[in-house]
């Protein structure tokens, strides 16, 4: 199928309507994934400043608006709503009887004492699915504290095998308690709103970054269960196999793994150390596990001896997995990257071209687009109320009423 018949086909989530109640990372990417497959994503923002990663936090640009916010929010609509107004909760009631789903990053009981939590949008619209995201969920004896990435990275065990053995605690270099929530969040959230219809009722989605954080411990937690023993940091070592880490070269690291027993052959072939093969600590990967430290130290006596780059190319030409260890802008820049059309520049009114990250997985039959720059803040607000069929004179009382001001 061609790039233009594929464009010509509605997206997936087209005639989705969700209203995005979050800020900062997690609620706000995971309703760009919904905006990008096609759903008309409302975002619902305080009046005045808006998100707070428009302009208290985040990278500057030219004009009100950080990257950051420009990176987690295009194809999507800005309404500016004061929800501790009766007027402004009376309208996003009246949103709410037509949408298909609502994601809201409050703390835990926020939405609840504001009249807007679920118990109570269900009843003026029982298909709609609600997902709540926030730092320890809305149950358990932690779901009142303020909950971050940090946090989240630190509580359910990240940190603890991040990092060097013996070094002082260390957190993942990408905000992966975030995104992940969003991902989870998203693929629960997806999952209800196939539920609504076959049985018609929507339902509470309840994601947190710390479940969400604890669910990428599938090996480590695995190793502790299955032993015993409590996992440690590795710095880029594999507690499964070995060798298959981040080697030092002539010139600077470069990562490979030789992970099973074809591979670890292949490799003492390739780089001529075939005495590796008879050493007795390192026959099986057991013992190569057993032995890592000496493991590395032997390879490394070759590996020194040349660039990274040569060999990374024999490695490679050999069969054997490997590759150069990327900033983000070599990573963002690589001929690769841009083939998968991970970088792109999107028009934007105030910016100009702006940088964004490309859509992470491809559809063949229904590609993704951008529809819409990050939008402006309130940019779309007397459109949405003119969708509700709120006509001037209402807009007017409504503004009195402190539904629009903060």
């Amino acid at each position: 199928m061609s790039k233009g018949e594929g464009a010509a086909r509605p997206l997936p989530l087209a005639g989705v309507r969700v209203l995005d109640i979050s800020q900062v990372m997690a609620g706000p990417y995971a309703c760009m994934l919904l905006a990008d497959l096609g759903a008309d994503v409302i975002k619902i923002e305080p009046p005045g400043g808006g998100d707070q990663t428009r302009g208290a936090m985040g990278f500057k640009m030219k004009g009100p608006d950080s990257m950051g916010f420009l990176n987690m929010n295009r194809n999507k609509r800005s309404v500016t709503l004061n929800l501790k107004s009766e007027a402004g909760r009376a309208v996003l009631l009246r949103m709410a009887k037509d949408a298909d789903i609502l994601i809201e990053n409050y703390r835990p009981g926020a939405m609840k004492r504001l009249g807007l939590g679920y118990e109570v949008l269900k009843v003026v619209n029982p298909r709609l699915v609600y997902t709540s995201i926030s730092g320890f969920g809305q149950t358990g004896p932690w779901a009142d504290r303020p909950g971050f990435d940090l946090m989240a990275q630190a509580m359910s065990g990240v940190m603890s095998v991040t990092g060097y053995p013996g070094g002082p605690p260390v957190k993942a270099g990408v905000p992966v308690a975030d995104i992940g929530c969003a991902l989870f969040a998203i693929y629960a959230t997806l999952a209800a709103y196939i539920g609504v219809k076959s049985t018609g009722q929507g339902q509470h989605v309840d994601a947190s970054l710390f479940d969400s954080a604890l669910a990428f411990s599938v090996w480590d937690i695995s190793e502790y269960w299955g032993t015993g023993k409590e996992p440690e940091p590795l710095g880029t070592s594999n507690k499964m196999t070995a060798p298959y880490q981040a080697m030092a070269s002539s010139d600077g690291y470069f990562v490979m793994g030789a992970n099973n027993q074809k591979l670890w052959q292949l490799l003492c072939n390739v780089i001529d150390r075939h005495d590796l093969l008879a050493d007795e600590r390192f026959p099986t990967i057991s013992l190569r596990l057993a032995n890592r430290a000496a493991l590395e130290q032997e390879l490394e006596k070759t590996f020194r001896q040349r660039p990274k780059d040569y060999w990374v190319d024999t490695l490679l030409a050999a069969g054997i997995p490997a590759g150069p260890i990327l900033s983000y802008p070599q990573a963002f820049e690589s001929e690769h990257a841009r083939a998968r059309g991970m970088r792109m520049d999107i028009d934007h009114p105030i910016e100009g071209k702006v940088p964004n990250i490309g859509f992470a997985v491809k559809l063949s039959g229904t590609p993704q687009q951008v529809r819409r720059h990050p939008p402006l803040l309130g940019e779309h607000t007397a459109e949405v109320l003119a969708e509700l069929g709120i006509d001037e004179e209402e807009r007017a009382r409504l503004e009195t009423q402190g539904a629009f001001a903060a």
